[in-house]
């Protein structure tokens, strides 16, 4: 059974190879959900897990730097300024730290085992390389979505894509919660078969935690808060049609439904997080709507829609107080009670070790997979050191805060707009859950698009220039006469 779901990826795979380059964008978008699902099996590789987001990442790098024209323009791309070399300068810096540190402090400093989970101390291992390959990915993954997303076609066929990627969330989602009631664990076991530990059976106040087809609950509800952000707020960069005005709002609130049943601190503080950016992001239109007569679109719809359903929820407070208890426990367990945790305990632990040894290599970090953490700037900071760490956020402003579309570009204006308020919920909640200091192909998909959208392209040649004179035809020559045009001058 094992075997099916990889023969159909790879034969996907297959046929995606030789259609279009928005065919392999779109299964990037729909892979993501498949997060416990090796499609090489481990004995092949020698315990290295590869799901399908990685393989379709590594097809989309070689499509697109793959030949002398797509290596030129990276190289182009990362030599700049203005464009990836704080990238660049990053990945080298994670590099060096990765082959020489866990060797230059072997045995002298703790560390967190990425394996094991144990206090040990640092030793070169593995999972050096391993973090190292993940984390190149992300990286040559940003610079193949930047080419690949300089078309202005492409870029729609990607807002498309998101619809897609958010359906297979909302239908693996709503599979593994109905595998408590109906006998589909034949048909979603054999998509777990990562390497790694799966936690997919946990349940907390009676109620089973939804983990879709991820390894735990909350891996699926940073995966859902993620295609929530990215809906709500790039949805205004769709054109009018049934997708933005039915088929988005309509996988909006699927998703809502999702991290609502998941029963996941991270998803319930991410909501949280997402309400207040989309407040802020709301004010911010209001204020800019002068400037750019796009953002006052929807404004006052919104408004009403908001207040409409603030007082429905209030009335049913109200009026059917019982009907909230369970979602009212639940939060309070699972997230103003958090601290008080075992897994709290045990995940301040992890950063304070990590920390530690940031400190104990004098700031240079211990490599990456050299430790373990549950917060994404200490896992980053701890294994890059003090100087990759300031590389890669300094891309981060660069991406998010300086870089700025053509104002002839509408539509890339508006993405450029949604790209800054997506990535603040989902860096938000990274510093709260990640475990290893990978940024990941979903936020390189980010950070290529706004080098995309802040690309001009070649200078333009200057053209003949050719005006209409009232002058007599016959002072001219014969030569610069354009018929039907009037008179040419080079």
């Amino acid at each position: 059974m094992e075997a099916i779901p990889i023969v159909v990826f790879w034969c996907l795979i297959a046929w995606a190879v030789f259609q279009p380059p928005h065919v392999m964008l779109y299964l990037f978008f729909a892979s993501v959900s498949f997060g416990s699902l090796a499609v090489v099996p481990i004995a092949w590789t020698g315990g290295f897990t590869l799901v399908p987001t990685t393989i379709v990442g590594m097809l989309l790098i070689a499509r697109q730097l793959g030949n002398v024209r797509g290596l030129m323009r990276t190289l182009d791309l990362a030599l700049q300024p203005s464009a990836a070399l704080l990238l660049l300068l990053f990945w080298v810096v994670a590099g060096i730290t990765t082959l020489f540190m866990p060797r230059f402090f072997r045995g002298e400093v703790l560390v967190m085992s990425m394996a094991l989970s144990t206090v040990m101390v640092l030793e070169p291992t593995s999972q050096n390389l391993t973090q190292f390959v993940y984390m190149s990915i992300s990286v040559l993954g940003t610079f193949a979505f930047a080419g690949l997303l300089r078309d202005v076609a492409m870029r729609q066929r990607a807002l498309n894509g998101l619809c897609l990627g958010a359906g297979v969330v909302i239908v693996t989602g709503f599979l593994d919660h109905a595998s408590q009631y109906l006998p589909l664990e034949p048909i979603l076991q054999p998509l777990r078969t990562a390497n790694y530990a799966l936690n997919v059976s946990s349940e907390i106040l009676q109620t089973r935690r939804i983990v879709g087809l991820m390894p735990e609950a909350s891996t699926f509800g940073t995966q859902v808060l993620t295609f929530l952000a990215m809906l709500h707020f790039f949805r205004r960069a769709m054109p009018r049609g049934p997708v933005r005005h039915v088929v988005v709002p309509i996988l909006i609130g699927l998703l809502l439904a999702l991290a609502a049943l998941s029963t996941s601190s991270t998803a319930y503080v991410g909501l949280c997080v997402l309400a207040a950016t989309g407040v802020a992001e709301w004010c911010w239109r209001v204020a800019t709507s002068r400037r750019n007569a796009q953002l006052q679109r929807g404004l006052e719809n919104e408004f009403w829609l908001s207040i409409v359903a603030l007082w429905l929820l209030l009335l049913v407070v109200i009026t059917v107080p019982r009907l909230f208890a369970p979602i009212e426990q639940m939060f309070d367990m699972m997230v103003l009670q958090k601290t008080r945790s075992l897994s709290y305990e045990e995940r301040s632990m992890w950063n304070h070790v990590s920390w530690n040894a940031l400190l104990s290599t004098y700031g240079l970090g211990v490599g990456l997979g050299g430790t373990r953490t549950s917060n994404f700037a200490v896992s980053l900071v701890s294994s890059v050191g003090l100087l990759g760490a300031t590389f890669y956020f300094l891309f981060v402003v660069q991406c998010l805060f300086i870089r700025r579309a053509s104002r002839a570009d509408t539509q890339g204006r508006m993405m450029m707009s949604a790209t800054r308020w997506t990535y603040l919920p989902i860096f938000l909640v990274g510093l709260a859950i990640a475990t290893t200091p990978d940024f990941g192909l979903m936020n390189g998909f980010l950070y290529g698009l706004s080098m995309a959208l802040a690309h001009r392209g070649p200078r333009a040649v200057a053209q003949p220039i050719e005006v209409v004179l009232s002058a007599p035809v016959a002072l001219v020559e014969p030569s610069r006469i354009v018929p039907g045009r009037g008179i040419r001058f080079d």
